[in-house]
């Protein structure tokens, strides 16, 4: 006699049964019994919005329980943290409009920057050091924080509901609720103004509407095309969109639904009675149209967005091309003359690190010849302007005609391919220069300094000229390849006695060189690190009838394209090894974590539940075994796969790994640095196949003995979360940034690997200042703290401590101008700038404190001990901007040159000191 398929007690609730009889073990009845269409065996309609009213109350008081963890002082510290320093310094240049360049799509970093804004966070604070204060300056990030703790908060419905959607007991989907509340690295990123929580809630979300659809599309044709099916497949589409819109690790989402989409496509093909050729394409289409265009969209938008947000000139604009550059404001130019002549004033830019424009100060090299420097500067300047003077001065009537505007009567002489030319600075009355001597930094035999020699009425000398060679491969149009041409023509200027190309690479001079990029005379250089154009051009013979030029609108498409290939080089070039970082193998067993904060004797240290942890990996491990087993029996002949939970098992679980295995093995094709929380997505799919397996044992597998026996399973339910609630309480100190002893941090320090420092808690709690204010006047929108009986706030002492009634040595105030560059102004520069720029002002304070001997404490290493080092997903790589490849020439790698060059580039990256500091400068990412 036929019975129910061994189906949980919550499927049986649910909308909809099953579509076949089978025996108590779960075997097919008979051959004739099974599907004649596309339906899945044992697959009941698991509507999440069917669920019992209890399930729902459940959900609720899972969801306050995940809010109390996640906002609990989310005030402390009340200071800057670790990739803080990156992300809410974007969301200050967001807010000022100011271009940036980032490896991540803007998504996360636009929910930020409107979670301050919406606060009245006016984008004045920079974010520049972990450590520093938010409190002073009235920065609300309490609310910043709050948004990725709010996400955090919602995964927690999110993984029970996509539980209830496999098909998962109640019980079973609280348990896996209850693992991401209490797993201690997801609750550390989602409490800071960090990308991880946005990047987990939406690869969540994207797993719950996929594992709706999926539902749906295994009960058959008659659920095809519906509502509800419609639904959740334009979600997933949603879905995929937002992950990928906030890391690119969100194309590992794309990969683990594009593989299960091509497994539906291809039982959909196998279905020869309900589908016909027509049928099947419509659900081509619909998928291709749902995952596809719809995540393409939303993605493209979200940088349409980013650009109609940042519409000024940043720190972020030297990667970026001219063209790109043109379109921000201030940075557009008006059209120029097109033809470059004899006497034009011109200047002159680098090509390949889209980076700076040749320039030169009344400044000298301090070692070598000690002649004025020649270097690379990314802002436009009357020191970038140069005079193209032929090797001989024109002849007049009565002889050859002398000065630099010699050239400014008669005919305009065109400049043409070979012409040799003198290239005069008209601020200082130098030529550009080069002989037989190393350069200050690159010291290569291959490379000669380039530098400014002579004086006004100097005629020069033969190690001025310098010949043009236009590169007619990468000029466009037919003129420029004849002629120079402003932006049009492309090419080198060869110097004449040594035979050597003017050349810049990346590589920046010391202080005495204002960090400007170094410009040398290669005489193996790369082609595309020796190629130059004329941007700026004028000339009195060339009037407003003249042919004029100017760059060309790359428009919306051609910005997003080349952003896009920016961040990828960007991305790729991470490869230098950092103090927490760590590979892909040790992240399953949590072989250690990463430092984020350390003051005032606490610390922030990124390190996971190591319960939650290691029983997922388990998990993981036990599906990966049975696939083996199941493959080998299989292959021995063996009908395991007619049992219906065994075909159940591999199916639902095997999705969830195979989720795991997509955002975890690509990692290890990567040669960039890598951190524990890369892993996030991956535990995420990890817990979720522990909490599938744990169900099937105790719910769905008969033999095991515990499917008539609920109790025992509730019971393992309960004793795990408890022992995982445990665990994360013994490790919440370095969670939150809590007061913690030395002797209980040693206790739970399991492996060695583990490198959060005990040593910087105090032996005794006593031993924490007394002092310690409380974080109520945090920020606008810290959490309340009632007040004591004197009518000030109780005061916290979990909250990170400050100094308190300290006596001053001195208090002074002081008014400094500095320009864009920093310099400092004095009273007749600031005169004659008045009405003609505008001053933004900053305030800043310092504070000089004494000990009880009267002794001025200094501030300095003894502060910044225990300070995490910056995260290199955002660090800025030195001034120029990654070389994109090219045609002819650009083939190579832009930075490629001899061997020697490689070396000197790295030591000069390697010299970097590594503190804490804003994903980008004003004198950085201008190359």
């Amino acid at each position: 006699m036929a019975q129910k398929p061994s189906l949980s007690q919550d499927q049986y609730s649910a909308k909809g049964s099953t579509r076949e009889s089978r025996i108590p073990n779960g075997i097919a009845n008979s051959a004739k019994n099974k599907p004649r269409d596309y339906t899945s065996d044992g697959v009941a309609d698991n509507d999440i919005f069917m669920l019992p009213a209890s399930d729902f109350q459940l959900l609720g008081l899972l969801t306050a329980i995940a809010a109390l963890v996640r906002l609990f002082r989310i005030y402390q510290p009340s200071s800057v943290v670790f990739d803080e320093v990156h992300f809410g310094g974007f969301a200050s240049k967001y807010i000022k409009g100011r271009f940036f360049m980032d490896v991540h799509p803007p998504l996360a970093k636009l929910l930020l920057t409107l979670a301050g804004w919406l606060a009245g966070f006016d984008g004045n604070f920079d974010f520049k050091d972990i450590g520093k204060d938010y409190v002073e300056p009235g920065v609300p990030y309490v609310a910043m924080r709050l948004l990725p703790a709010l996400m955090g908060v919602m995964t927690i419905p999110t993984i029970f509901l996509t539980l209830k959607a496999t098909g998962c007991r109640t019980m079973t989907a609280a348990m896996g609720a209850g693992l991401i509340i209490f797993e201690n690295g997801l609750l550390t990123q989602s409490r800071l103004i960090l990308l991880d929580s946005p990047l987990i809630i939406f690869t969540a979300f994207t797993a719950l509407a996929w594992t709706c659809f999926t539902n749906q599309h295994e009960q058959g044709p008659e659920k095809a095309f519906d509502a509800s099916w419609w639904f959740w497949l334009v979600a997933t589409g949603l879905g995929l969109g937002a992950t990928v819109s906030v890391k690119w690790v969100g194309l590992f989402t794309i990969a683990w639904v594009g593989s299960l989409t091509l497994v539906q496509l291809w039982v959909l093909l196998g279905d020869t009675t309900t589908v016909t050729p027509r049928r099947l394409l419509k659900h081509f289409l619909a998928r291709l149209f749902c995952l596809v265009v719809i995540p393409l969209t939303f993605y493209l938008g979200l940088f349409a967005v980013h650009f109609i947000c940042l519409v000024n000139p940043g720190d972020g604009d030297g990667f970026m091309s001219s063209e790109f550059q043109a379109t921000l404001n201030s940075k557009a130019m008006q059209d120029v003359p097109a033809d470059v002549v004899l006497g034009s004033r011109v200047s002159i830019r680098h090509h390949n690190t889209h980076g700076g424009y040749l320039h030169s100060h009344n400044h000298m090299y301090p070692t070598g010849s000690k002649q004025q420097q020649i270097t690379l500067y990314p802002h436009k300047d009357e020191n970038n302007v140069w005079l193209l003077e032929n090797q001989t001065q024109p002849e007049g009537l009565d002889g050859p005609i002398k000065g630099s505007k010699a050239w400014d009567i008669g005919e305009p002489i065109h400049i043409r391919d070979k012409t040799v030319l003198r290239l005069l600075h008209t601020v200082t009355d130098r030529r550009l220069h080069s002989h037989d001597v190393r350069p200050p930094v690159s010291e290569a035999d291959w490379q000669n300094e380039a530098s400014a020699y002579g004086y006004e009425g100097f005629e020069g000398d033969a190690n001025d000229y310098f010949r043009v060679e236009i590169v007619k491969s990468l000029s466009d149009g037919t003129a420029a390849k004849d002629r120079v041409r402003t932006i049009e023509t492309k090419f080198r200027l060869i110097h004449i006695m040594t035979g050597c190309a003017l050349f810049s690479h990346k590589v920046k001079l010391p202080d005495w060189g204002f960090e400007q990029q170094e410009v040398t005379c290669a005489k193996q250089g790369t082609l595309p690190n020796s190629i130059w154009y004329v941007e700026q051009n004028e000339h009195p013979l060339l009037g407003a009838d003249a042919e004029k030029v100017n760059y060309k609108n790359p428009g919306f498409l051609g910005k997003f394209w080349e952003l896009q290939k920016v961040m990828w080089t960007t991305n790729a070039g991470l490869v230098e090894s950092h103090a927490w970082d760590s590979r892909p193998p040790s992240w399953p067993v949590l072989r250690r974590g990463i430092n984020f904060w350390g003051k005032d004797r606490r610390q922030i240290y990124l390190i996971g539940n190591p319960i939650i942890w290691w029983s997922s990996t388990a998990a993981v491990g036990i599906y990966i075994v049975f696939k083996v087993l199941s493959v080998l029996r299989w292959q021995r002949g063996f009908k395991d796969y007619e049992n219906i939970n065994f075909k159940r098992f591999d199916y639902e679980i095997g999705t969830s790994v195979l989720g795991w295995a997509f955002h975890y093995f690509p990692f290890f094709l990567m040669q960039r640095q890598l951190f524990l929380h890369h892993y996030f997505p991956a535990l995420y799919f990890a817990i979720i196949a522990l909490c599938q397996v744990y169900d099937f044992a105790t719910n769905r597998i008969a033999a095991l003995g515990l499917r008539d026996r609920p109790a025992v399973g509730r019971s393992g339910i309960a004793i795990f979360l408890a022992i995982s609630i445990v665990a994360f309480t013994l490790y919440a100190p370095l969670s939150y940034g809590n007061r913690w002893t030395q002797s209980a941090c040693n206790k739970v320090k399991i492996l060695n690997t583990w490198d959060f420092d005990c040593s910087v808690f105090p032996k005794e709690m006593s031993q924490y200042s007394a002092s310690a204010p409380s974080a109520a006047n945090a920020a606008q929108t810290a959490a309340p703290v009632a007040p004591g009986p004197s009518g000030q706030g109780s005061q916290d002492w979990n909250v990170t401590p400050q100094p308190a009634e300290e006596p001053f040595v001195s208090r002074s105030e002081k008014v400094e101008y500095r320009d864009q560059d920093g310099n400092i102004l004095n009273e007749e520069q600031v005169k004659a700038l008045e009405g003609k720029v505008s001053f933004e002002t900053r305030y800043e304070t310092r504070t000089r404190v004494i000990d009880a001997d009267g002794k001025e404490v200094k501030d300095g290493p003894a502060e910044a001990e225990g300070v995490a080092p910056p995260h290199p997903d955002i660090e800025r790589l030195p001034e120029t901007a990654p070389e994109l490849p090219e045609d002819d020439g650009r083939e190579s790698p832009a930075t490629a040159s001899p061997e020697d060059d490689f070396s000197k580039e790295k030591s000069v990256e390697d010299a970097d000191d590594g503190r804490p500091r804003p994903a980008s400068e004003p004198s950085e990412a201008t190359g």
